[in-house]
C-alpha cells in the first residue's frame, strides 16, 4: 500500500512539473517575443509598405501579411515607422481590427475598412500585440465572423 501511495505522489509531482513548464499558446506571453522576429516573418520596412489582407472564412476571419509563404493568422513582425495597409482582397467584404486601448498604430482607432476602402496606418509603438480581427459580407444581417486572435510585434 505504501509503494502505491509513493507511486501516486511521484506521478502527481511529475505531472505538475510538466504543467508548470508548458508554454503559453500566445507568443506575446513569452518573455521576449521580439526575439522570434526574423526576415521570414517581418512585413515591410521603412521604405516598403506592409499590406495585410483580412478575409472572411466560414465563421472566422483570416489575416495574412504580405510575406512570402505567409499563412493565415500567423504571428508576424513590423518595423516601427513602416506604413501598413489593412485591406481585403474579397469583393463585398468589410473588416474590423481592434487592438483595444493599446494600439501600435497611428491613428490608434479601431481599423475599419472593406473591399473598396483599404486603411493606411503607421506602425509606431514597439511591443507585442494581440488583436481581434473580424470580417463580414456587405449587407448580411448575421454575417460578422467570430473574431480571430492573431498577434504581431512592432520592432523598434
Amino acid at each position: 500500500m505504501r509503494s502505491y501511495s509513493v507511486a501516486i505522489a511521484t506521478t502527481i509531482l511529475l505531472l505538475s512539473g510538466t504543467i508548470i513548464q508548458a508554454k503559453s499558446k500566445y507568443i506575446c506571453d513569452e518573455p521576449k517575443p521580439e526575439d522570434m522576429c526574423n526576415a521570414a516573418n517581418t512585413c515591410g520596412s521603412g521604405s516598403s509598405v506592409c499590406t495585410i489582407d483580412v478575409r472572411k472564412s466560414g465563421d472566422g476571419a483570416n489575416v495574412k501579411p504580405s510575406i512570402p509563404n505567409a499563412k493565415n493568422n500567423q504571428f508576424f513582425c513590423i518595423k516601427s515607422g513602416t506604413t501598413v495597409v489593412w485591406m481585403t482582397s474579397s469583393k463585398n467584404t468589410g473588416f474590423m481590427i481592434s487592438f483595444g486601448s493599446d494600439s501600435p498604430f497611428n491613428p490608434d482607432n479601431p481599423i475599419m475598412g472593406g473591399g473598396n476602402k483599404p486603411i493606411t496606418v503607421k506602425a509606431q509603438n514597439p511591443g507585442c500585440y494581440k488583436y481581434d480581427a473580424g470580417a463580414f459580407y456587405s449587407g448580411a444581417v448575421f454575417g460578422m465572423s467570430s473574431g480571430s486572435k492573431p498577434e504581431l510585434v512592432i520592432l523598434p
